[in-house]
């Protein structure tokens, strides 16, 4: 895994990009910092690093975007359960990311990706989801877990799910930000476990936290003044691209 350090000082200039960029994505849509982010550091560094580096950030925007939007304990009170899930799996996938390499977790990173993209296609065809909440907490809670961990991309499973259950907007955004700040702690403490997760690690990106965070108000600033439809159209494009990057990288890797 290569350092943090010998990251930043390679790359500084595209992480801070990266970083105010995703956030600003987040801060308009409600999702989108960790899916936009991770892969496009993952094209700089392999993927457990560029994880490692945006664990701090990506809590940080969490909190902030869970906490808005009003009557987010109702919301949270709600689905609580499914972030327990989520942790759950995000312990496993993390777990499985330390210990095998991580070059193939690119690939997968692609292909989440190109999942997410033809989500609309799969989000309305599960009655069961419905029918039997528990079961599908459990099963879309764990498979989220396991994508956050491994790719740090929880969003694909947890919007079929929110599409199922007729989610409203402001909900969704509450209810996927707590799933995803579960998913963060445990692959914190996952991370911190094996000592990959310390404090210099934690002092070395709180100052992107901090950007991340102005990032996202800046995005939140302009929200009801722009078309979103438009902004999720763009985003679906950069993503597609950002998938075939790491398409081409990891067949390239493989072939040399």
């Amino acid at each position: 895994m290569a350092g943090i350090d010998q990251l930043l000082s390679h790359h500084l200039l595209l992480i801070l990009l990266v970083m105010a960029g995703a956030s600003f994505v987040h801060g308009l849509l409600g999702i989108g910092f960790p899916l936009l982010s991770t892969p496009l550091i993952a094209l700089a560094a392999d993927v457990p690093t560029a994880m490692l580096l945006l664990l701090i950030p990506t809590m940080a925007i969490n909190i902030a975007s869970m906490l808005r939007g009003g009557r987010w304990g109702e919301s949270l009170g709600r689905y609580w359960p499914l972030a327990l899930f989520v942790a759950a799996g995000s312990i496993a996938g993390t777990r499985l990311l330390i210990v095998t390499s991580p070059e193939p977790y690119k690939l997968l990173m692609a292909a989440v990706l190109l999942g997410y993209l033809n989500v609309h296609r799969l989000g309305r065809r599960w009655q069961w989801i419905r029918d039997r909440r528990w079961t599908a907490m459990a099963v879309f809670g764990l498979a989220a877990g396991i994508l956050a961990g491994t790719v740090n991309a929880a969003v694909p499973a947890l919007i079929i799910y929110g599409l199922e259950l007729q989610l409203t907007p402001t909900a969704m955004v509450q209810v996927f930000n707590l799933c995803f700040l579960a998913g963060k702690l445990s692959q914190a403490a996952t991370f911190g476990a094996s000592g990959l997760f310390t404090s210099h690690v934690i002092a070395a990106t709180l100052p992107l936290a901090l950007l991340a965070l102005g990032g996202l108000g800046a995005g939140m600033a302009v929200r009801s003044r722009f078309d979103t439809r438009t902004y999720r159209r763009w985003l679906r494009r950069v993503l597609f691209l950002i998938a075939i990057g790491l398409l081409i990288q990891y067949f390239w890797g493989t072939l040399a």
